[in-house]
């Protein structure tokens, strides 16, 4: 069957890479369904994230009633971790001419410290207690066969590979190692923020890498975890960069709230239509094309 949605970023005013919908480890605004009626309604794509199960199969159940949804799974240990076989499984379950790639995010739950957004509850009281943490480098601080095989999984496959919440060390050697065997698309996850710790520097220094990009996210502003003019200096350091929203919290503010604020603010920060476009649309766009 064909796919009932396309992507069609000329007449999409957002393309959300990083969404959190439920069922997730935390509790979520909306459902998966629900984040597409939101999205929907406001004429945006969204890509549905969940630190607890894939999200591919959800999103393909979403698009057959016609909702602008696309789908990730996340390398955690509760989906079975460090697995090229995950990886299929949820590029089959997100469908035969899915109309954007896969999102397959390095692990997130790694082991390595990192702040927490406050006031938000476990979506199952034992989650916690089942959660353990997989790393991506070896004590000597080299990739894990397991991670070599997942980078080599997705040269293969239509995805892009996200490198999750690993530490700065790990990002440039996932980016050697995917570069290497053959990845064409690949996003820096929260790529300046303090758990990640990307300088403007090693921006510069990543501008010629084929196929991949940098994410900033709503969230990491919201929570002030940086200062906004960080942004504005990240995204002149790289000529992807693209600014996600990380929302779906109870706690946080609603995207359909957020995306005109930030628009706004983004324009005030002296950054014109283009720019502003290139950050919600085109960059995402371009990443997620199969």
């Amino acid at each position: 069957m064909t796919d009932p949605v396309a992507l069609d970023p000329a007449r999409r005013p957002f393309v959300d890479l990083h969404h959190h919908a439920g069922v997730d480890t935390l509790r979520r605004r909306r459902t998966v369904i629900e984040t597409g009626e939101a999205y929907a309604a406001i004429g945006a794509w969204v890509v549905v994230k969940s630190h607890l199960v894939p999200t591919t199969a959800a999103a393909w159940e979403a698009r057959a009633r016609g909702l602008p949804v696309s789908g990730s799974v996340v390398l955690n240990h509760g989906v079975g971790g460090l697995d090229p076989r995950v990886v299929v499984t949820a590029v089959l379950a997100h469908g035969p001419d899915a109309p954007a790639r896969t999102v397959v995010y390095l692990p997130t739950v790694t082991g390595h410290a990192h702040p927490a957004g406050g006031g938000q509850r476990p979506f199952h009281p034992d989650v916690a207690a089942h959660a353990a943490g997989v790393a991506v480098s070896d004590d000597d601080g080299h990739l894990r066969r397991e991670t070599l095989e997942v980078i080599a999984c997705c040269a293969d496959l239509p995805v892009v590979l996200a490198t999750g919440h690993s530490t700065r060390e790990e990002v440039l050697r996932v980016i050697d190692a995917a570069v290497a065997r053959g990845v064409s698309r690949l996003v820096v996850t929260h790529a300046t923020h303090p758990m990640v710790g990307l300088t403007d520097t090693d921006l510069r220094d990543l501008a010629d890498v084929e196929g991949l990009a940098i994410e900033l996210t709503g969230l990491t502003y919201i929570l002030g975890r940086q200062r906004p003019e960080q942004f504005f200096d990240s995204v002149r350091a790289h000529p992807r960069v693209l600014l996600s929203s990380d929302l779906g919290q109870p706690t946080t503010v609603d995207v359909v709230d957020w995306l005109p604020w930030t628009r706004e603010w983004m324009r005030a920060g002296g950054l014109g239509d283009d720019a502003v476009r290139s950050l919600l649309v085109t960059t995402p766009a371009e990443l997620l094309a199969p």
